[in-house]
């Protein structure tokens, strides 16, 4: 049988993928234990240096969760469903290593609140985006009603969630949800692109701006600042600062 998630290491990238395309990557028990699996084999390597999340075919990155699985749930057996999802989207918010979604046509529901907990989205023009659980009777589960409004704002947020709306990439762009929208056939062109940039920075100090701006952005001013300061410390107990550092002041020199 073929794997469910894929794993696949380019250079100094791990590129993860969803591999159900006939169910458009719907997001089941067995897809969220093999993406921690594949998430934690990423975080274990120190070769890697970021992480592509994307889906397999070109329909989907993750049309949202598997209905035929919710359907049967008492709510203590959706809490626990809420909970595995909710790991995912923790390990992949929390991951010491950036993580770009690369995304090819429907995002919605968890696939939504998946790729929100990712550092960086790019799409194509063709996708398509929504929190369409409230038309199923349900809200969103993996943190979707809290990262939304961090990412776009309350009163945006509020509508998307509260009608269901699906909306294109243009949108998306417009109220700041996605990076990037490109073309389909160039969407792994310019994915990797970026991926690559990031890869050849210092693996410690992309690890400090993902960490300052996650932990800052959920605390006041002052603290934020405060726990930014001592980040910044940190960068120099490496040997990529010391390096960084003379190659810039022999360059002076000359």
């Amino acid at each position: 049988m073929e794997e469910i998630v894929l794993y696949e290491k380019k250079d100094k990238i791990a590129v993860v993928t969803v591999n159900r395309a006939d169910a458009l990557n719907a997001l089941n028990k067995d897809v969220n234990l093999a993406l921690l699996d594949c998430l934690d084999k990423a975080a274990a390597d120190d070769d890697v240096r970021v992480v592509i999340l994307t889906g397999s075919g070109n329909r989907a990155f993750i049309a949202g969760a598997d209905i035929k699985e919710m359907l049967p749930l008492s709510s203590p057996e959706a809490r626990d469903h809420g909970l595995r999802s909710k790991r995912v989207a923790d390990k992949l918010w929390n991951l010491e290593k950036p993580v770009i979604a690369m995304i090819d046509g429907f995002c919605l529901g968890g696939g939504l609140e998946y790729a929100m907990a990712c550092d960086i989205r790019i799409a194509s023009e063709k996708s398509k985006f929504g929190l369409p659980e409230i038309t199923l009777g349900i809200i969103p589960g993996s943190a979707g009603t809290q990262r939304l409004p961090r990412l776009i704002g309350l009163t945006k947020a509020k509508e998307l969630a509260l009608t269901g709306e699906i909306f294109d990439a243009k949108l998306a762009l417009d109220y700041g949800l996605v990076n990037h929208v490109v073309p389909s056939e160039t969407l792994a062109e310019k994915t990797y692109a970026l991926a690559d940039r990031i890869a050849r920075q210092s693996a410690f100090s992309a690890k400090m701006v993902k960490t300052a701006m996650n932990k800052g952005t959920e605390t006041d001013m002052e603290t934020a600042s405060l726990f930014e300061i001592n980040c910044f410390a940190l960068c120099f107990s490496t040997r990529e600062q010391k390096e960084g550092m003379q190659a810039f002041v022999d360059k002076k020199k000359k």
